[in-house]
């Protein structure tokens, strides 16, 4: 079955670009021109994935997100002219997950689908106990971290649980800084940003050349994964 992409937009423009170039890469596109007629298809239509614009007319897209997932799972990636960090940091706590500005290139945006819908389809099976990503092999039952098949390497608790916090988000997903520093350090800290980047410049340095799978999206937080 063809995969469904729903464009919630109220621009035209946007519809007369995305639609023909989503269906020639291989999906289906369904269009809402209003937040109330996007979350109507997302409970009728089967998309397999969300495009969401965030100045809609009739609600904000930032309330939009939160109704959204009170009912779907499925990936939903933001296409906004807004370029503010908080904007961002709000709509991926709200539950989106990933968020591209306007205006994008259509490759950057299909290759961020693609990897959205391969996070979603692996999500769907049974966890992984062994998770990849080029030459680093995370062990996650016997707690060992390995690139290349080498010897083990030598993390700190934290640094193990910050690994894993991001690998296990999936490639290409944004987690933030917020999500990170709740996860392992509780609600107390989420405003400990710099202790944060200490530690993660601290797992760079000893995941060596691979140090690249850790990427940074500034004043957002941070992305696991090989580059598409």
């Amino acid at each position: 079955m063809t995969p469904r992409i729903l464009v919630v937009d109220d621009e035209p423009q946007i519809h007369r670009f995305l639609g023909p170039a989503l269906e020639a890469a291989g999906y289906a596109a369904l269009r809402a021109d209003t937040a109330a007629d996007g979350l109507r298809q997302a409970a009728t239509g089967a998309p397999a994935l969300i495009l969401l614009d965030l100045g809609l007319p009739d609600m904000d897209g930032q309330q939009a997100i939160p109704r959204l997932r009170a009912f779907t799972a499925v990936p939903i990636i933001i296409l906004s002219a807004r370029d503010r960090e908080q904007e961002k940091v709000a709509a991926l706590d709200a539950g989106a997950d990933d968020y591209v500005e306007k205006p994008f290139a259509l490759a950057e945006l299909l290759a961020r689908v693609r990897v959205a819908l391969r996070r979603a389809a692996g999500e769907a099976a049974a966890p992984p106990a062994v998770l990849r990503a080029g030459p680093l092999e995370i062990d996650l039952p016997r707690r060992i971290a390995r690139l290349d098949g080498e010897e083990p390497l030598r993390l700190t608790p934290r640094e193990w649980d910050l690994l894993v916090a991001l690998a296990r988000a999936g490639e290409g997903r944004v987690v933030t800084q917020r999500q990170l520093l709740t996860a392992i350090w509780g609600p107390a800290h989420v405003e400990d940003a710099q202790y944060l980047r200490v530690h993660i410049g601290h797992l760079r340095q000893k995941l060596g050349a691979a140090a690249g799978l850790i990427r940074t999206e500034p004043g957002v937080g941070y992305r696991f994964g090989v580059a598409e």
